[in-house]
């Protein structure tokens, strides 16, 4: 419930406040209760604005990665790991950690006939993180490679599936 900066780069919750929004959830007054938490309806993103007032939504406020004090954007991450020709298809999930609380970790579904290891996953962002597009912080400490991501019934990846089914991973 704080300004950010106007930089394109600092981030926070997207809040927002006008007379044609919905007032409430229908028989729901907790939920109704956390969308207006402030006066303001909290739409559950994370996004940036930049110097002309422009609001860039980088991802959605469950699927933020926090670690070490940093906000990762998951949909950065698999922006830039589905930038490689073998990769079909990735999600890229916060996983829990004992020291910065999540850890990103990428599920990869290879292209057919292509063959992929770790090291050409995490080599990836890590040659982002040395350019400045990302934080090193955001390189994947586990990489897992799947044949096929679970969808929601209207086809989006079911990130609540992947993290709990990788949770417990080693």
């Amino acid at each position: 419930m704080n300004d950010v900066a106007h930089d394109g780069v600092t981030s926070g919750e997207v809040v927002v406040r006008a007379p044609w929004l919905t007032r409430a959830y229908h028989k729901n007054e907790e939920a109704t209760a956390d969308l207006w938490a402030g006066g303001y309806l909290h739409a559950q993103d994370i996004g940036v604005i930049d110097s002309r007032g422009y609001l860039q939504v980088t991802d959605r406020l469950k699927d933020v990665i926090k670690t070490g004090g940093e906000w990762v954007s998951s949909l950065e991450l698999e922006s830039i790991i589905g930038q490689r020709p073998a990769v079909a298809e990735v999600a890229v999930v916060g996983l829990p950690d004992p020291k910065w609380g999540e850890r990103p970790a990428a599920i990869v579904v290879a292209r057919v006939g292509a063959t992929l290891a770790d090291s050409d996953i995490t080599d990836q962002v890590l040659r982002q993180a040395e350019l400045g597009v990302v934080s090193k912080y955001a390189v994947p400490a586990q990489v897992f490679f799947v044949t096929e991501l679970p969808k929601t019934s209207v086809g989006k990846l079911d990130k609540k599936v992947l993290r709990q089914r990788f949770a417990q991973a080693p």
